[in-house]
């Protein structure tokens, strides 16, 4: 099929932005941003006109006019396809989101060193686009509310930002059904990280619901005698519904609250668990002889027959955090200043706060030179008399440099309460770089926590390759916490390694990274990834009433003799 003007007006507007961005001829570039405007607005196709005359129509050189004859040859602008190769794909879709263009995509790309758009909402969620020339707060807020429209129209969210929808969507099923029951099943309840779709066990007939759902801006996308999905219009959701007789509610929510695993392995052991039916999840439980498996904890079969002897009890709950661990102040990104950071922490019942700014090398992040770090000492030890018994405690997220060492002499490290390693540059390397550099950094003696130790971004960037088994053991070796980074977009270490920690009697941290003291709510999202691996309170040091947290600290100290 011959490619129509717009098509090819299109392809001239990216050849253009991409030379912008990758830092071309400037010249050339307005020349085919010119040409795409003159052809998106030509009354007659170009596939009509000779070849040997495009050149001739005002607003159409040579140049340009050999590459619309290489559309029409090849399909393609050879040049443009040159740069698309070279460019990241996250770098080609910030050329989507509202309010960036080639000029900001080169200081992000560039300067920034962000390659996606997951890393770029991050960054402004860190306060850090405000750190460069042309990014403002206004800017940096219009970015990131482009980003997150843009995200949402993708179809996979992050529990966190679905997690709203889903409540009060099941509240308004409730409350239109009030003589109907239905119950969130499926992987949202289940607690995982990303959800593609909201799942509901219903007794609700099929067309009954799909009335109300189509006049809620649904469209129906499947239906089955047992089942029907839905795709929104407003919210790109898909809603899975169950339909299923009162006296099988149970059944099919245990069924569909299960991972394929624990489901196979159930089967197999308690083969005659389907011949009754059950007014509750838990009398299943009860018939087989076990103790009741939240849903969060059915992702392997080996808890099954640990339910013989666990009730679960002691999983760790949000009321078990006590300290906020791995924040951030004005002093480097962050929001807010120490003293707010510290009476937000109070507002809260928290008994201590860990800062943790910048290290010098991010300077990305206005990260803290060593006279910058002396002030905000004298600062912390004002604030800790005004405050008392709430206390502050002195730390730092050094920068994991590229030979894995720390980023300021030893008699600097020595001067932080703790110290959170982790890795922020060059994320582009192999298992074998990745590894010298996290493994030096933990046999420093100076590191008492590694943070986020993949550098991954959920739904945004994979991270490094690492070998946990490695990892975990070294850190059993040198008594180094892992954390569990609570950030939404992180929630790194992922809960499916925290059981090899908990073999290795591996501390581990479940900490907010906050850049604000909003941020402070996201531990919520932490302990809902370590409750999936069954991380109780006392394997947790942010858990850690003050008086034991001092007296770990007191033992981190002795490594550093």
């Amino acid at each position: 099929m011959t490619a129509d003007n717009s098509f090819i007006a299109d392809q001239f507007s990216l050849l253009a932005k991409l030379m912008d961005i990758h830092g071309e001829n400037s010249f050339k570039a307005k020349a085919y941003s010119s040409a795409a405007f003159t052809i998106d607005k030509l009354p007659q196709q170009l596939s009509e006109i000779p070849v040997n005359k495009l050149s001739s129509i005002k607003g159409i050189g040579d140049s340009a006019a050999k590459k619309i004859n290489e559309i029409f040859e090849r399909g393609e602008i050879i040049a443009l396809t040159e740069l698309i190769n070279k460019t990241p794909k996250g770098i080609m879709q910030m050329l989507n989101i509202k309010g960036i263009g080639p000029k900001k995509i080169t200081v992000i790309w560039k300067e920034m060193g962000i390659e996606s758009i997951g890393e770029l909402l991050y960054a402004c969620n860190e306060n850090r686009l405000t750190l460069y020339k042309g990014f403002g707060e206004k800017t940096q807020r219009s970015i990131q509310e482009s980003i997150e429209y843009f995200l949402n129209n993708m179809g996979s969210y992050l529990y966190a930002q679905i997690e709203e929808f889903a409540l009060k969507f099941d509240e308004k099923l409730k409350q239109q059904f009030p003589k109907n029951t239905f119950i969130q099943t499926g992987i949202f309840r289940r607690h995982l990280e990303t959800i593609d779709k909201l799942e509901w066990v219903t007794d609700v007939d099929e067309a009954t619901l799909q009335v109300f759902l189509l006049d809620n801006h649904f469209v129906t996308e499947e239906i089955k005698a047992d089942a029907s999905v839905y795709q929104g219009k407003e919210e790109n959701i898909v809603l899975h519904f169950y339909h299923v007789p009162s006296n099988h509610l149970y059944k099919k929510l245990f069924e569909t609250s299960c991972n394929e695993l624990f489901l196979n392995e159930w089967n197999k052991k308690f083969p005659s668990a389907w011949q009754t039916d059950f007014i509750s999840e838990e009398q299943i439980f009860q018939q087989a002889g076990v103790h009741f498996i939240p849903a969060y904890l059915r992702e392997s079969d080996a808890v099954i027959d640990e339910a013989s002897q666990n009730n679960f009890s002691n999983i760790i709950q949000q009321k078990d955090i006590t300290a906020i661990i791995h924040s951030h102040s004005k002093w480097s990104d962050g929001n807010n200043t120490i003293e707010e950071m510290a009476k937000a922490a109070i507002a809260k019942d928290l008994q201590y706060l860990v800062i943790s700014d910048h290290s010098k090398t991010a300077f990305y992040a206005n990260g803290l030179t060593e006279e910058r770090l002396k002030a905000q000492h004298a600062e912390i030890d004002e604030l800790n008399e005004k405050l008392k018994p709430f206390k502050i405690f002195k730390s730092i997220e050094s920068d994991i440099l590229n030979d894995g060492s720390l980023d300021y002499a030893d008699d600097m490290l020595a001067s932080f309460d703790i110290v959170i390693a982790s890795i922020h540059s060059n994320l582009k390397m192999s298992e074998g770089k990745a590894m010298m550099r996290l493994l030096n950094a933990i046999k420093n003696p100076f590191t008492s926590i590694l943070g986020h130790s993949t550098g991954r971004l959920l739904l945004s960037r994979a991270g490094y390759p690492v070998n946990h088994t490695k990892m975990v053991d070294a850190c059993a070796e040198h008594n180094v916490v892992i954390e569990l980074n609570a950030h939404p977009r992180r929630l790194d270490i992922d809960w499916r390694h925290l059981h090899y920690c908990i073999e290795k009697n591996v501390l581990i941290s479940i900490d907010p990274d906050a850049h604000s003291t909003g941020a402070f709510n996201d531990v919520k999202h932490g302990v809902l990834a370590a409750q999936k691996a069954g991380i109780t309170a006392a394997q947790n040091l942010s858990s850690y009433a003050l008086k034991d947290f001092e007296i770990f600290l007191i033992n981190q100290h002795k490594k550093r003799r």
